[in-house]
């Protein structure tokens, strides 16, 4: 594998924008001086979305991922037949060719053919199959190459994290899947990532409430008190730096979310709306929590735009960015625990002051 990230990049739903973002992303030259792009879809489809949107940007098409060459964008066939695009409209076809796409970016990046994973959006239910019968890419990622481990939705930009305890869920049922064993496991991940991924060495959370003004102390529900709090003060115990629970709304209204490195949303609406308000073109999804590193723009299919190059590709472009970052503060989080400092003792059998190194395999 090259010096450079191999950064593999899915289709994603090829009615959406996809490709669009893609190409502009990569009509910036530079971009290749930070990764080599491979990028997992059909060169038939992309030629197309190219000339709709009259991009300039060109592509390689290759075998796999090991044939990717540098300086170039480079695109691997994993459609198994033609795919008709139909801008704007959901179809099975589309759906199925974005699952074929991620599929082959999977199975690449468990041979070690790529180094991080960035997703295009897709159609939630276009795509659902025998095959990927999950609620979105977190949950099929999580089943595929979490080797066991549980994933945290992350959604960030230039003003703040928001992770997430439920995620794609119906809001009539949140409050019964929330129990204090979750947000314990969800702060625990979220701290490991943020020393792990953001080099943030003692990280500050804060934990939102579930029910409108952190419950008013019990008058108006029960979770506060009985589940969320609890969680919290038995990660305190455990040295971790988590506050709250605080009402969603005047937490953001006041700017509150700026004392933190990150916050932890009980529901998927309660974080995403302030966290787009505020930045909707430069928002990354990162899956944490997983040995692989994923991220996505924050941003759907835009069907209602597909084909016409109104796109915006900022978010496509800082999911790239951030997949490159995190793969970087991984590998030297790995190097210095693969180098500790060697253990030093006062050597009384001399007059010296000196430390010294003391051998492990000898005895004193």
């Amino acid at each position: 594998m090259s010096e450079r990230i191999v950064v593999g990049i899915t289709q994603g739903d090829v009615n959406g924008i996809g490709y669009e973002v893609i190409f502009k992303t990569f009509a910036d030259p530079t971009m290749f001086e930070f990764c080599t792009p491979v990028v997992y879809g059909s060169p038939k489809v992309a030629t197309y979305h190219r000339k709709t949107v009259d991009s300039q940007t060109n592509f390689n098409v290759v075998d796999s991922a090991a044939d990717a060459q540098p300086d170039r964008l480079n695109l691997v066939n994993c459609n198994k037949e033609d795919v008709k695009v139909d801008f704007g409209l959901p179809t099975e076809e589309s759906g199925n060719a974005a699952y074929q796409a991620l599929e082959r970016a999977v199975k690449e990046y468990r041979e070690g053919k790529i180094d991080v994973l960035v997703t295009a959006p897709i159609n939630k239910k276009t795509i659902h199959s025998e095959a990927f019968n999950f609620p979105g890419h977190t949950e099929y990622i999580e089943a595929q190459l979490g080797e066991g481990k549980h994933a945290l939705m992350i959604l960030m930009n230039s003003s703040m994290r928001v992770a997430l305890v439920t995620v794609h869920e119906p809001i009539t049922k949140v409050a019964s899947k929330i129990t204090k064993d979750l947000i314990k496991d969800k702060i625990a991940i979220l701290q490991t990532s943020l020393k792990q991924d953001f080099g943030i060495e003692i990280p500050r959370i804060a934990v939102l409430a579930l029910n409108p003004h952190a419950s008013d102390d019990g008058l108006i529900g029960k979770e506060e008190n009985e589940i969320i709090k609890p969680a919290i003060e038995e990660m305190v115990a455990q040295n971790i730096q988590c506050f709250g629970p605080f009402a969603a709304d005047g937490f953001f209204g006041s700017g509150e979310y700026r004392k933190f490195d990150a916050v932890l949303a009980m529901y998927h609406d309660q974080g995403l709306i302030p966290l787009k308000a505020l930045d909707m073109d430069g928002g990354v999804n990162f899956t944490a929590g997983l040995p692989v590193i994923r991220t996505s723009p924050d941003h759907g299919t835009a069907y209602d735009i597909a084909g016409k190059g109104l796109a915006n590709e900022e978010s496509m472009r800082q999911a790239i960015f951030a997949a490159i970052d995190i793969y970087r503060s991984r590998r030297t989080e790995e190097s210095i625990h693969a180098n500790p400092l060697k253990k030093l003792f006062f050597d009384r059998r001399d007059d010296s002051d000196k430390l010294k190194h003391l051998d492990t395999n000898k005895e004193q």
